[in-house]
Parts: structure tokens; C-alpha cells; sequence
């Protein structure tokens, strides 16, 4: 299951950063995730400083 990113984002760029498929990309008000590239590692959710990336 892919991991969405919350309303709460403030554009860090930790997620992006540190996912290892590059499904991660800077939207106009946060950054957002792939569905169809996603892996559900987890990483992206691990670096989060403000806690808003969670299992779809």
C-alpha cells in the first residue's frame, strides 16, 4: 500500500531526499507521492519531522 503525505507538509524535502525509487515530487502545497512508483518502504515517512506521511 503506497504512503500519501498529510496537509500538514512544510515542503522540508527530507522525503524526497531519502526515497530510494524517487517517487516523491515537490507539489504547489506539499510534496507528493506516486502511487504506481511507491515501494511502502517506509523511509519517507521515518524522516518526516512533522509526522504527516502515513500508510494510504
Amino acid at each position: 500500500m503506497a504512503y500519501v503525505i498529510g496537509d500538514g507538509c512544510i515542503k522540508c524535502g527530507n522525503c524526497a531526499a531519502n526515497c530510494p525509487v524517487e517517487a516523491i515530487s515537490e507539489g504547489d502545497d506539499k510534496y507528493v507521492i506516486d502511487a504506481d512508483t511507491c515501494i511502502s518502504c517506509g523511509t519517507c515517512a521515518a524522516g518526516c519531522p512533522v509526522e504527516v506521511i502515513s500508510e494510504e
